[in-house]
């Protein structure tokens, strides 16, 4: 009755135990978010009056497919100065979040057959897209000893004349590894030359603790066979708002806008006039969460590493831990299930993310310190208490 290829489509966990998570406190259950990827602060105020007076300057009708042509311009900007490399408007294509970016830009670029490597432990949505076209989702593993960075050699290895596309992500979900610049010139001397694309998961890239980030599109010959993959959910915590957008070689921008045009039509138009002000008005907001997610990384971070056959190595961006528990002596799964059914604490199991995350949890830590604390002594209770 239903097309095979929906067996093929997977889902994102996050949004699973959430759900578990909202029956539980329906029924007086106390529970401690620590599994969804979401700032737990509001969007700041002058993005948000900028939405309301575009509402009432009548941005509430169908724009381009590509995006406003005022906000492309002004995307094309803020990449070209911020990344350090030139980017047109005809480059820049906004969508209804960040997702359909690499949903449509899969879709434009792989054929069945091919073969698309992608970072495992990662964010489960890449495997999911790779299969439900029909290509082989390649997992490229990020291993807790070279700090969730990328095994050049491996990568090499991975390589073939059928690989189409390579997708990195730095900041990482789930793991808070960064790819150093080194990393990234030598993954751009193995594909300069072939026929491929990289798609660049930049989402968290201004929520950075240590270090540069660098985008793999600004080194020599990489920028018209890479899409940079953003958006305002992180940044300027707008998850609800569904504002990403993607930049690409016009070639791909016109492939995608047509995709666009066939699914969603247009991004919403007042959110794309708010989304002009978030990244051309003032940044402070911005700039004292990532200074608020650094101070409880070092509270989660501390707290686990206290907890008897835990550890959890410091990660570098993003607002993630991913804590190994293979010395606990539970399953991951187990330990993530009972950990909600029994104490009330929403985390992942690393296997959300792919085979590689087997042995590893992932918490979030956009949460108050408090909860974190409150959620790490109930976590200690579990695993030291049994």
């Amino acid at each position: 009755m239903y097309a095979k290829r929906m067996k093929r489509l997977g889902t994102e966990t996050a949004f699973e135990v959430l759900a578990r998570a909202k029956q539980l406190e329906a029924k007086g259950v106390e529970v401690i978010h620590l599994e969804i990827g979401e700032p737990d602060f509001d969007t700041p105020a002058n993005i948000s009056r900028a939405a309301v007076k575009a509402l009432e300057e009548g941005y509430t009708h169908y724009g381009p497919s590509a995006g406003l042509p005022e906000f492309r311009e002004e995307l094309a900007k803020y990449v070209s100065k911020d990344r350090g490399m030139k980017v047109r408007p005809e480059n820049v294509v906004v969508t209804p979040g960040a997702k359909p970016i690499l949903f449509f830009s899969a879709l434009a670029i792989l054929e069945e057959g091919d073969d698309a490597i992608y970072p495992n432990p990662g964010f489960p949505i890449y495997e999911s897209v790779i299969e439900f076209l029909g290509a082989k989702a390649v997992p490229m593993r990020l291993r807790e000893e070279n700090d969730f960075g990328i095994d050049l050699d491996e990568f090499e290895s991975l390589l073939t004349p059928r690989t189409r596309m390579i997708i990195l992500n730095s900041p990482q979900n789930p793991t808070g590894g960064v790819l150093e610049r080194a990393q990234l010139e030598r993954i751009a001397e193995l594909v300069r030359d072939r026929d491929l694309f990289v798609l660049t998961d930049e989402v968290y890239c201004k929520i950075l603790y240590e270090g540069e980030h660098v985008s793999i599109a600004t080194l020599p010959g990489m920028q018209e066979k890479t899409i940079i993959l953003d958006g305002y959910s992180k940044t300027y915590a707008m998850t609800g708002w569904r504002l990403g957008f993607g930049v690409m070689n016009e070639t791909l921008a016109a492939h995608v806008s047509r995709l666009q045009t066939n699914c969603t039509s247009c991004t919403c138009s007042f959110t794309q006039r708010a989304g002009i002000e978030g990244i051309t008005g003032p940044q402070e907001d911005s700039r004292k969460m990532v200074a608020e997610f650094k101070r409880r990384r070092e509270v989660m971070v501390q707290g686990l590493n206290s907890i008897k056959g835990v550890s959890c190595l410091t990660p570098r961006g993003a607002f993630y831990v991913f804590p190994n528990v293979t010395k606990t002596g539970i399953d991951c799964k187990e330990l993530a299930s009972r950990l909600l059914e029994e104490k009330g604490v929403a985390v992942l199991s690393g296997t959300a993310f792919g085979e590689f995350g087997k042995g590893y949890l992932r918490l979030s830590y956009a949460n108050s310190v408090e909860n974190i604390q409150k959620g790490l002594g109930r976590m200690r209770e579990l695993i030291e208490g049994r």
